[in-house]
This record gives C-alpha cells, sequence and structure tokens, in this order.
C-alpha cells in the first residue's frame, strides 16, 4: 500500500503525496494545466477555454500553480502589455500522467451516471 495514511497534523503537513495532490487535484488546476497543454496561453484565453471560472479564482490558481513550478508567467511590456502562462517541463509531465485519467473519465461517465442513478432511486433525499 501506498504511504497515505498519517497520525498527526504535523505528519500531514509533511506528507509529500498528500502536499503533491492536494495542489495539482483540485478542480481547476486540473483543467488549467491541461488548457495549457498545447502551448502558452494569456490569461483571457485560458478564461475563454475554461468558460465558468471567475477571475479571482483562475488568478489564484494560476499563482499556486506557478509557485508550485508547473507553469511560468511572463510579461511582454508591449505595448500593449501581455501576460502568458505557459507548461514547465514539470507541468508537461503533470498532463502526461493526467491525460490516461481525463480519457478515462470520459469513457466511463455512462457507467457513473447510471451508478448515481441508481444511488439516487435507492436513497431518496
Amino acid at each position: 500500500m501506498l504511504p497515505i495514511g498519517v497520525e498527526t497534523k504535523a505528519e500531514a503537513s509533511n506528507c509529500p503525496i498528500r502536499s503533491v495532490l492536494s495542489n495539482v487535484t483540485g478542480k481547476w488546476r486540473m483543467i488549467i494545466v491541461l488548457a495549457l497543454e498545447d502551448g502558452p496561453m494569456r490569461f483571457g484565453e485560458i478564461k475563454r477555454c475554461i468558460g465558468d471560472v471567475t477571475q479571482r479564482v483562475l488568478t489564484e490558481n494560476l499563482r499556486g500553480l506557478q509557485r508550485d513550478g508547473y507553469l511560468t508567467r511572463t510579461v511582454d511590456p508591449g505595448p500593449p502589455v501581455a501576460v502568458s502562462y505557459e507548461l514547465t517541463p514539470l507541468g508537461q509531465s503533470l498532463v502526461a500522467t493526467l491525460k490516461p485519467l481525463v480519457f478515462w473519465s470520459s469513457e466511463q461517465m455512462e457507467q457513473v451516471k447510471t451508478a448515481r442513478l441508481e444511488y439516487d432511486r435507492a436513497h431518496p433525499k
């Protein structure tokens, strides 16, 4: 079994598995990384590509991904000033790891929908 169990809060905060997974498996971070797969994008392009993310949430998640080394932020002084985001080699390796999960998710969606319907029928609110 993978070393995922901890006994104390201190152990949890020092666990490399928890530290990395908690930062990359959030809904928005995974989608942002996948959006950047084909190359650099400006903030507005990322926002349009994702669609339903707020500016504040996108900004926070881009900063977190930059902090962890998954992407770089480049400012072109212009005029006009242009800021773009691009995956680093670490970010590209993350995409390579996420893509099988994305394909699996797409392939399993009908089974998941069926399971949800069956569960909801058996457990009415």
